[in-house]
């Protein structure tokens, strides 16, 4: 079992040796420049690394994005084992990231409580407190109401 430092080591040089090979070092098309890599992690057995991407485009670039990276996962396991210099090169998975469509969902939901937020100050605008301006009696207060 490796220490978490090197296992975070490992996940970083897989991020980068990755996102280069995809920028300088693949000729396919669907790989082009609209493929992030966001994250990466390491087992702690260093055997086997989950890249995380991102794709910008719609759901057919996404798919041909993701075929794109099963395709080239050979290529990009050789070019990671030759960069780390480890015993065991690790296998390498894929997975769209989350993080946009949760970010346009929050995005989704803050805007709803804006307009919501809205509509409360529009209704509160014109209103009036329920009972007197100053509800507190004051000292002098109680004799006056005594002689009444």
């Amino acid at each position: 079992m490796a220490d978490n430092a090197r296992a975070k080591r490992l996940a970083d040089l897989i991020r980068e040796v990755v996102a280069q090979k995809l920028q300088r070092g693949i000729k396919d098309p669907r790989l082009g420049s609209h493929v992030t890599i966001t994250d990466t992690r390491v087992t702690g057995d260093l055997r086997e690394a989950t890249v995380f991407y991102t794709v910008y485009g719609d759901d057919e670039e996404r798919a041909a994005a993701a075929a794109g990276l099963e395709s080239a996962k050979g290529i990009l396991r050789s070019e990671v084992g030759k960069a780390a210099g480890v015993k065991f090169t690790p296998t390498l998975a894929f997975v769209a990231d989350a993080l946009p469509d949760n970010a346009r969902t929050i995005e989704d939901l803050l805007d709803k409580a804006r307009q919501s937020d809205q509509k409360v100050r529009e209704a509160s605008s014109g209103a009036t407190y329920a009972g007197d301006a100053d509800p507190y009696k004051k000292p002098g207060d109680d004799e006056d109401d005594a002689a009444e």
